[in-house]
């Protein structure tokens, strides 16, 4: 059985159909690179999986079970966490805190602990955040506030912070973007080190799609909310109707 399963979802806006009858699978630890011009449906397939937006028709199927109707932080405590095209960090926090928000969904409500003051659980959390942040190379950056931090770090700790829910699949929404050449492939190393490190599944939304499809192990393509193209990512590339979808995109 598929750790996710897409079937046919359909969502509009405004008359405007978003998504057209989308289907995908994942794997356990498999990596899915989602591809298409501006406009496609990858953000609004993302904000369907994670409980942002309610589909239509369609459903989503985590480890058996179908999350559509569930909140976005319920979705999470099945497993599933996100970063975002626009960073949606908290700025006037210190990097540390901002993973520690990320424990949030890992927390055990204990009313004696809290009564008592026992701070045993928030160590446990506060050493897998500690974890997170040497993995990530952001120890200079510990107690920064992020607003301070350059925007390349700033990338790295929204990863992070999804990171610290300890997800089972890992929803990445365009990760490298507005980097340097530089940070761009430090952040494509750290994302295959996920897979092997936190046995993460990930579904990675990518313009750059020579990174893209070196990160791949399949590849799927959007456009106009309809799944053009699937397989692996020399053959989605080459697909004559993925060529076309991107010819006059500036971005492409």
């Amino acid at each position: 059985m598929p750790l996710l399963e897409v079937e046919r979802l359909v969502i509009s806006f405004g008359g405007i159909v978003a998504l057209g009858g989308v289907s995908l699978k994942s794997d356990t630890q498999e990596i899915v690179g989602i591809i298409g011009p501006n406009g496609s449906g990858k953000t609004t397939l993302f904000n369907c999986i994670s409980g942002v937006y309610r589909p239509r028709e369609g459903k989503v199927i985590f480890k058996g079970e179908n999350l559509l109707g569930h909140r976005p932080h319920e979705v999470a405590q099945k497993g599933i966490a996100r970063t975002f095209q626009n960073l949606r960090l908290f700025m006037h926090m210190t990097v540390l805190d901002n993973l520690m928000l990320g424990r949030h969904v890992q927390f055990k409500k204990n009313p004696f602990h809290a009564f008592l003051r026992i701070r045993k659980e928030e160590l446990i959390h506060r050493e897998v955040a500690e974890e997170i942040i040497e993995f990530l190379d952001l120890q200079a950056f510990r107690n920064s506030r992020v607003s301070d931090c350059p925007y390349g770090i700033q990338k790295r700790v929204e990863l992070g912070r999804a990171l610290a829910q300890e997800p089972e699949l890992l929803l990445l929404d365009e990760p490298i973007a507005g980097l340097t050449s530089e940070e761009k492939e430090e952040m494509a190393y750290r994302i295959t080190e996920i897979r092997g490190r936190y046995k993460t599944a990930i579904l990675l939304v990518e313009h750059d799609l020579r990174i893209a499809s070196r990160l791949a192990d399949r590849m799927v393509a959007l456009d106009h909310g309809l799944l053009i193209a699937e397989g692996l990512p020399k053959e989605v590339q080459s697909a004559p109707e993925v060529i076309r979808a991107y010819l006059g995109d500036e971005e492409a």
